[in-house]
């Protein structure tokens, strides 16, 4: 009996242990935030060491996870983080009941990393992005040390719970650092919301201009009366979001600068959000596609965009494009957050409608979208084209430097794949056997849609019914009356765009430049 009741508090001195590694953790992260709260909330430690890791983070792992965890994947990273750091602080409070030292040793050597990785992101403002991590460890540490001495042996002891260790007391400081560890995190929380204010006040104050040059009206017949197919124009709250940031930034456009600068710029620029919003705005139709965007995936949607013509900016900077002379070939776009993508300069300045959008859909950028400014080239994939929280466009060339995505093994150039998707019917549904209607839509912005062809089964490929074209940046709705007879149907579908170019059979993931291949889904009519 001896043994099994030495066995017995062995085991719950263990538990109190990583009790104590739990609760040492939960603090060091509370006062973390509390403290990156009060000087810059993206600059707290999870959020630093997540950029780290996706910054680190092979392009295949990246793909993968977004293709198994859509727009989840930064949630899922950071409740990956938070498992690790709970794992780790429950060693970490096992080993200070018997080497407390070490055990505080080892929180501290957390926020040395957290510190680290925090002045290695791109978007650093100096050392004073170290502090949350170095206050968090500090006071991790401390409390892990408290409640190992709580838990630990000692000379002699007086609770039930086995010779050498108080229960009572262990549980009273427990709760109390619980308590205090919430209130702290409660409090960051609080602080970092108010450095947000600004920036969500002067967005809700934005009234955007109206443009000196509209969208052409919307020819009548681009949406099709189909159910289940994708709305010709996608509602800001399901435009797809896939990005590297953890914390969506949030900018005041008070504050907010845009810079143009580098090779080839005879006269350097620098605009306010007032100065764009006061020159003459255009309004177009853009659909954006992602790169990661599967054969059939979702990333994509169509939009309603104002702002200032890009070209027009660089002209009056003196820039060129390279088939008049200029001497730089790619822009650099940066974010406030670090994020760098390059655009070839001849398709921003060969005519397209490249812009600096300011509004989306009628209303001020959302946040999640770029507000105050992002940057949209038609035609090209949006990690090349794409620049959210823009705030500098730097010009270079293709030799001289390598954005984010090239430095990960993506392609330079990345003009959009022509690319069809069924909407209608899902995989495996289960029509009714008779008239039914297969559906869908397709996209080569920049050249247009000119034919989509249907194949069912191995049967010929057929004329689907074009919705009208809105614009050849644009991607353009289809329909196909199916004749659905019982059994197991696998329905095809291919696309030819405005050059006479047939999508590609040709299976390829979507690295370096972008999936291809014809979608098909499998459905069973009963």
């Amino acid at each position: 009996m001896a043994g099994v009741s030495s066995f017995r508090s062995t085991l719950s001195r263990a538990a109190l242990g990583a009790l104590a590694g739990l609760l040492a953790a939960f603090t060091a992260l509370a006062v973390a935030e509390l403290v990156a709260g009060l000087l810059r909330p993206s600059a707290g430690p999870v959020t630093v060491v997540g950029g780290a890791a996706i910054d680190r983070t092979p392009a295949a792992v990246k793909d993968f996870a977004i293709r198994t965890f859509g727009e989840n994947d930064k949630t899922v990273l950071q409740l990956g983080i938070l498992a690790v750091l709970a794992l780790i602080a429950m060693g970490l409070g096992m080993l200070s009941l018997r080497h407390r030292r070490a055990g505080s040793a080892g929180v501290l050597l957390f926020g040395i990393v957290g510190a680290g990785a925090a002045l290695s992101r791109p978007d650093s403002t100096g050392v004073g992005d170290a502090l949350p991590s170095i206050a968090g460890a500090v006071a991790g540490a401390l409390t892990l040390h408290l409640l190992a001495s709580k838990a630990a042996p000692e000379s002699s002891g007086t609770e039930a719970g086995g010779p050498g260790w108080s229960r009572r007391g262990f549980l009273t400081a427990a709760v109390a650092t619980a308590g205090a560890a919430t209130t702290a995190g409660a409090l960051g929380r609080f602080f970092a919301s108010r450095q947000g204010q600004g920036a969500t006040a002067s967005r809700n104050s934005l009234v955007l201009p109206k443009p000196a040059s509209p969208a052409p009206p919307m020819p009548s017949g681009v949406q099709l009366k189909v159910p289940g197919i994708s709305p010709f124009t996608t509602p800001n709250p399901d435009f797809y979001r896939v990005d590297t940031a953890l914390v969506v930034p949030r900018v005041d456009a008070g504050t907010w600068r845009l810079r143009i600068h580098g090779k080839g710029v005879t006269r350097p620029r620098t605009y306010t959000l007032d100065q764009l919003l006061a020159r003459p705005l255009i309004e177009r139709d853009i659909t954006l596609t992602c790169v990661s965007n599967e054969v059939g995936g979702p990333y994509i949607g169509n939009a309603r965009w104002l702002g200032v013509p890009l070209a027009e900016l660089l002209q009056e900077a003196g820039v060129r494009p390279p088939s008049r002379g200029g001497t730089a070939d790619q822009l650099v776009a940066r974010s406030v957050d670090g994020m760098t993508l390059g655009s070839p300069v001849e398709d921003v300045m060969d005519g397209r409608d490249a812009i600096l959008a300011v509004g989306m859909n009628g209303e001020p950028l959302p946040f999640d979208h770029g507000f105050p400014v992002r940057m949209l080239v038609p035609g090209l994939y949006g990690y090349v084209s794409a620049c959210k929280w823009i705030t500098d466009i730097e010009l270079t060339t293709f030799d001289a430097y390598d954005p984010y995505w090239v430095k990960r093994k993506w392609a330079r150039k990345a003009p959009i794949k022509t690319q069809s998707r069924i909407d209608t019917p899902k995989p495996f549904a289960r029509p009714a056997a008779g008239p039914s209607t297969v559906a869908g839509v397709a996209w080569a912005q920049h050249r247009g849609i000119t034919r989509v062809e249907v194949r069912i089964d191995d049967g010929a490929w057929r004329d689907a019914d074009l919705a009208v074209q809105d614009t050849v940046d644009t991607w353009r709705q289809w329909s196909y009356p199916w004749q659905a007879t019982p059994g197991g149907h696998t329905i095809t579908v291919r696309a030819t765009d405005g050059t006479g170019q047939v999508q590609t059979e040709e299976r390829t993931r979507t690295i370096p430049d972008g999936a291809s291949g014809w979608h098909s889904v499998f459905v069973t009519v009963p």
